[in-house]
């Protein structure tokens, strides 16, 4: 049975790190850097506008000369994010990341913010899910060898 995203929320929890739009890049580096993670939300009350990760820093602050402490998220963020829903599988997950090249992707259950599901999310399920298969497999061959 496929693995869902709801099921990897629930073992890592729901927790999902926002910020405004007019927070500073600044500010979203040193809470990302606080939280150990490389995307934060951006929110506009209850409603998810935005993105912002590591990669649009190094490609929309550093490399056009912008200041951190200056530049808002808002001006930044990556805007339209594609979202998936806690019913998806983490192959569904694995397809939208690749194909688009994201590596998080934030959780809307019913047009509310669940959590967010990173590429290492995915793979480490998918890890847990093989690792699984190996060892049933390996009971069943045990099993049949003893008889």
């Amino acid at each position: 049975m496929a693995t869902t995203v709801q099921q990897i929320l629930n073992n890592k929890g729901g927790t999902c790190h926002g910020v405004a739009p007019d927070t500073t890049v600044l500010e979203a580096l040193k809470l990302m850097a606080e939280r150990n993670i490389s995307a934060v939300l951006v929110t506009e009350g209850p409603r998810l506008v935005g993105i912002f990760t590591e990669r649009d820093y190094a490609r929309k602050v550093v490399l056009r000369g912008l200041a951190s402490k200056d530049t808002k998220v808002g001006d930044l963020m990556t805007q339209n994010v594609l979202t998936v829903s806690p019913s998806q599988t983490v192959e569904e997950v694995m397809g939208i990341m690749t194909n688009n090249h994201i590596r998080h992707l934030p959780v809307v259950d019913h047009g509310v913010l669940a959590g967010i599901i990173s590429i290492g999310d995915a793979v480490k399920s998918v890890m847990e899910q093989q690792q699984a298969t190996i060892e049933q497999l390996a009971g069943y061959i045990a099993g049949g060898m003893s008889t």
